[in-house]
């Protein structure tokens, strides 16, 4: 028996709750103030859904045409503990062979402690997504552990 490994495995512990966690993913209003990259002149991203199983999702750049640079589809939806989302650029949507699939763990470890892990899958065929999210996740999780520890995100 062969096994994969994924692609992508980010863990972090957050003080925090699965339920303000939770609110953190999918609230548009939150994701605004953490989902920032570190160049001053990003202007923020906010990840748009129903968030129930088989909605679709997009993540909207904050400028004025409100750029959708991701879509997918909610593959799974167990509030507040786990979200599963397939991920493909716009121009790929119709295409699941182009798709990569990201999930989020969320297990309390107390009354104020999570662990989330973070895995993003099925980027084998796909270096430049890998590369990118590589870089990318690690800073937006940083801010997303930073914001609800302090109430704001990282520094640009």
């Amino acid at each position: 028996m062969t096994t994969t490994k994924p692609d992508f495995v980010y863990v972090t512990y957050i003080a925090t709750t699965p339920e303000k966690l939770w609110q953190a993913l999918v609230d548009t209003d939150v994701t605004r103030q953490y989902w920032i990259g570190p160049n001053a002149t990003d202007p923020g991203h906010v990840n748009v859904s129903e968030w129930t199983p088989g909605s679709q999702w997009e993540h909207q750049r904050l400028d004025d045409a409100r750029t959708v640079d991701i879509v997918g589809t909610v593959v799974e939806s167990t509030p507040p503990r786990r979200l599963v989302l397939s991920w493909a650029r716009p121009n790929e949507a119709d295409d699941a062979s182009k798709h990569s699939r990201v999930t989020f763990d969320v297990e309390p470890l107390g009354d104020a402690l999570i662990r989330l892990t973070v895995t993003h899958e099925d980027l084998a065929s796909d270096p430049k997504m890998l590369s990118g999210i590589s870089g990318g996740w690690p800073q937006i999780l940083s801010n997303l552990k930073t914001f609800l520890e302090t109430g704001r995100a990282l520094p640009r």
